[in-house]
């Protein structure tokens, strides 16, 4: 039996696992409500651990991590941004929207509220919306199976195109059978690997290191600096890594979980789940960067891979510092990241190919049958075209993941949060919102990124301003609006 054995024995019976999850899913799965909504079913546990496992990528236990590692704690204020943005999302938006969305046409895609909510006979919101969504999922699908394939790649040695297929296959196998349900059951299971990774990790780590003084005593002595959150920090450099909380009130694959849930009443204990389980997340991985200094530091004859690549601190402590057996159960926590926010990526996409495209324009009278098997080869569709445009690994799409961030976050965000507390905005107070936030960020991005600002918070700020104004240009919103409005916020009040 080889060294990598246990991995790769961990690593199959994990994928395994997962595939007969979606297996049991497609069993549960008899409409396209079904495939991309769960059936409105989803109780708080699992509304919880799934938007936390569909927003916490790959990014978590090496990004994070990495960055940490190289440059101290003056990497976490997006921790600390991300965790306030989360919150601020569960709080004013996730009960809200769960509420409007089923008032609004029993909506299953941010685009099919849109349409519904603003009454869009011109379907124009639908297409751009779903444009938006397209354009900026397809790249975050190719970064996320770049991530798995370097997964792969360095902890089993096989070369990138081989391990770029291994990565992707089992992703998309459950997502194309199971559909909501299965990426749902699944994130749960992914949500509680990567908790019991990022916390087990750093105490093994300190342990190793001598415990909390020694530890911390060799990070001073390896740089003094690494404790000071203002190192090297400018003003608009810490407002820029805290930023990165605005985008949450856009992403549609967060906000898909919000809309899921089996009630409006479940909203506030899969907050404080959530909530717990992403703090708790976060702090391990910045406590595996920071306290992998001091391992290294004091071991510098296993620091190469490290030093090579800051993101490799997770997987080289893994490796060293645990039986094969748990190594591989820990480095399934990296394949899990990965999975769980690609798999919600695929059905993003696939839900708005089949319900804002094929639905409203080509077949309306298709069967619930014929929709549930077109979102499939919809999922098949973009995870080909993301395979593709992953298939260089230098093509440098992982460095997209913050642009398309920002542009959900810009584009739909404001639309999102006045759409659910103002009941005066139009539907040409969205449309300029959207196409203002979306500008704004690709100007931003490759004509002002000189600035230091991160192109989500003028996008935030511009797309604000244009629904406010643009919504007090023509006509008001209908009276059948107002109703449906009024309707839904007091059923939310009274929850």
């Amino acid at each position: 039996m080889t060294a990598n054995t246990p991995m790769i024995v961990t690593f199959v019976v994990y994928i395994a696992l997962m595939v007969l999850i979606g297996l049991f899913a497609y069993m549960r799965t008899n409409n396209l409500s079904d495939y991309i909504l769960g059936g409105r079913s989803l109780g708080s546990f699992v509304t919880a651990l799934s938007a936390g496992a569909s927003d916490m990528s790959g990014w978590l236990l090496m990004g994070l991590p990495g960055a940490i590692y190289l440059s101290g704690l003056s990497e976490a204020w997006i921790a600390i941004g991300l965790i306030a943005g989360a919150y601020l999302n569960w709080l004013f938006v996730a009960g809200r929207l769960r509420v409007q969305t089923e008032h609004n046409g029993n909506a299953l895609t941010l685009p099919d509220y849109f349409t519904h909510r603003f009454e869009d006979n011109s379907r124009v919101l639908r297409i751009f919306s779903a444009l938006v969504i397209l354009v900026f999922f397809t790249i975050y699908c190719a970064s996320g199976v770049v991530a798995g394939a370097r997964l792969f790649e360095s902890t089993f040695g096989m070369s990138y195109q081989t391990a770029l297929w291994a990565g992707a296959a089992a992703t998309i196998a459950y997502t194309f059978i199971g559909g909501f349900l299965a990426v749902s059951w699944t994130d749960t299971v992914q949500a509680t690997l990567m908790i019991f990774a990022l916390i087990l990790t750093p105490v093994v780590v300190m342990v190793a290191t001598g415990g909390i003084d020694p530890t911390f005593a060799a990070i001073e002595l390896q740089d003094a600096t690494n404790f000071d959150m203002l190192k090297g920090a400018t003003f608009v450099g810490v407002i820029s890594l805290m930023a990165w909380g605005l985008g949450y009130f856009g992403q549609p694959h967060i906000l898909a979980r919000f809309m899921a849930a089996d009630s409006v009443k479940s909203i506030p204990a899969a907050r404080r789940i959530s909530m717990t389980w992403m703090i708790l997340c976060l702090g391990g991985a910045v406590a595996v960067g920071f306290f992998g200094i001091a391992y290294f530091s004091a071991n510098p004859s296993v620091a190469g891979p490290v030093t090579e690549n800051p993101e490799r601190v997770f997987i080289e402590l893994a490796k060293i510092l645990f039986n094969p057996w748990i190594a591989g159960v820990l480095l399934s926590a990296i394949l899990a990241a990965v999975m769980s926010t690609l798999s919600c990526q695929l059905l993003v996409c696939s839900s708005a190919l089949t319900e804002d495209f094929y639905k409203a324009f080509i077949r309306k009278q298709a069967s619930q049958k014929e929709l549930v098997w077109v979102g499939r080869a919809m999922v098949m569709l973009i995870a080909i075209i993301a395979i593709m445009l992953a298939a260089n690994p230098n093509n440098r799409v992982l460095g997209l993941v913050s642009y398309a961030w920002a542009g959900f976050g810009a584009a739909f965000g404001p639309v999102v949060i006045l759409s659910l507390v103002w009941k005066q905005m139009t539907r040409n107070g969205a449309l300029a919102g959207m196409i203002v936030g979306a500008v704004t960020v690709i100007l931003w991005k490759n004509y002002l990124a000189h600035l230091g600002l991160y192109e989500i918070i003028p996008g935030f700020i511009f797309a604000t301003l244009a629904i406010l104004i643009f919504s007090k240009v023509g006509n008001g919103p209908s009276a059948s609006m107002l109703k449906r409005f009024d309707e839904a916020e007091k059923e939310y009040r009274s929850a």
